[in-house]
């Protein structure tokens, strides 16, 4: 069969690098891809928010399963576009995908559906924003309520800087549209986790657990960034209370979408916040983590295709996926300055020989060639990963990768998957 990857970063390297590995798999196409994913598959370059072209692409390949990685096309209507064309795709409908696209509309759903979450309120008038903060005092959350690429959220630790938040969101706009609402929140404490299913808008499959890593910093320290590292599996979260996370959170959820009319069909991520053994959700969003998926995936032993397809056909029947016993950690290097500005085009060194370890893949996230050389051209631009017999072991041999790459100014936390250690 063809299959098609949709997106250019860390996650879809993943996707494509367990896909390849499908027996069901003859030919692999990822648009627009990056040199990471070309050693894989067919990189086509189109972007991955340029849906007439892809729809065309797949059409004219007679491409067998498109699977989408990032939220943006799937928030532009991507799948029903695809579907509407009689092809098979995996991933949620626009409809559906409002479930990250909206923070208003998943902290609603949650809500309706008494899925456990901060207490919350969401407002149009800056006037009215402002009040709720000087009623409610900080520690305090202020959430763009669109798409902002992960740097949306910001964390309040007292009222003035929750006001500036508010002010940079509704008056200057820094996140355009996506800051036409804004969703304040309850600042909730415990260990943050991440949580996993694939579904076909009725029946579950939940994956291995895993933790990210949010701040730039060691430590925790620092301003929030899409992820600089994860690992699996996680500690904190306990046989049992994985469980209660399916039975409170993620069977409400997918329960409830059906229920409102837009049935969730694809991956659904689940940040939890969790305290005193209790699961409380932060966010939802409508694909694979970046960088979660990395450990994830690697850790997973069963094809991933029969699930994918299955999911997207409303026929998964799968009720479980064989890992790997090893955990895995995934340390992200990025751009120095990053979340902030930083300089693209320097050449990145070491790749090859860090390809040479064993249990150890290096994914691309924001790479591209040029003049023949891999040079860095994102702000997360590498996500070594590596295997072990417990985390520890796993922590060690993904750093031995990362002392062997480096270009000017790299950036890595030294502390990924220590949380895991301290249990």
């Amino acid at each position: 069969m063809k299959v098609l990857v949709v997106g250019g970063g860390g996650r879809e390297h993943t996707l494509c690098w367990k896909i390849a590995q499908s027996p069901l798999v003859e030919t692999l196409y990822c648009a627009p891809g990056n040199p990471g994913i070309a050693e894989l598959a067919e990189c086509v370059h189109i972007a991955a928010d340029e849906i007439d072209a892809l729809l065309d692409f797949a059409k004219a390949e007679q491409v067998d399963l498109t699977v989408v990685g990032p939220e943006v096309p799937l928030t532009m209507g991507i799948v029903d576009r695809f579907q509407a064309a009689g092809l098979e795709i995996f991933g949620p409908n626009q409809a559906a995908a409002q479930i990250e696209g909206s923070k208003r509309f998943s902290k609603d759903l949650m809500a309706r559906y008494n899925i456990p979450t901060a207490a919350y309120q969401s407002f149009t008038d800056h006037a009215a924003a402002v009040a709720y903060i000087r009623e409610q005092g900080a520690p305090i959350v202020v959430k763009a309520d669109g798409l902002a690429a992960g740097k949306g959220v910001i964390v309040a630790m007292d009222e003035e800087q929750a006001i500036t938040a508010l002010d940079d969101i509704m008056r200057d706009k820094v996140f355009g549209n996506a800051g036409a609402s804004v969703v304040i929140e309850e600042f909730m404490v415990g260990e943050e986790a991440s949580f996993f299913a694939f579904t076909d808008g009725k029946n579950i499959l939940p994956l291995a657990s895993s933790q990210d890593h949010k701040r730039a910093f060691d430590n925790d320290e620092g301003p929030n960034t899409g992820g600089m590292g994860a690992y699996s599996p996680a500690p904190v979260v306990t046989a049992e209370l994985h469980e209660e996370i399916v039975e409170t959170i993620v069977k409400p959820t997918i329960d409830g979408m059906a229920a409102d009319g837009h049935p969730y069909v694809g991956i659904l991520y689940v940040g939890l916040m969790i305290k005193d053994g209790r699961p409380r959700v932060v966010e939802f969003n409508a694909r694979f983590g970046d960088p979660e998926a990395q450990p994830l995936l690697m850790r997973m032993k069963s094809d991933i295709v029969p699930v994918l397809q299955a999911c997207a056909r409303g026929a998964l029947t799968q009720d479980s996926i064989e890992w790997h016993d090893k955990a895995a950690v995934c340390v992200v290097m990025a751009s120095g300055g990053y979340p902030g500005s930083f300089k693209k085009g320097l050449p990145i060194s070491g790749l090859d020989d860090a390809a040479q370890l064993d249990d150890l893949v290096v994914f691309h996230a924001g790479t591209v060639f040029n003049a023949g050389a891999v040079v860095n051209n994102g702000g997360r631009v590498l996500g070594v990963t590596a295997l072990g017999n417990d985390v520890a072991a796993a922590i060690e041999r993904a750093y031995q990768g990362v002392a062997i790459i480096n270009w000017q100014d790299v950036h890595y936390r030294k502390d990924i998957g220590r949380k895991a250690l301290n249990r």
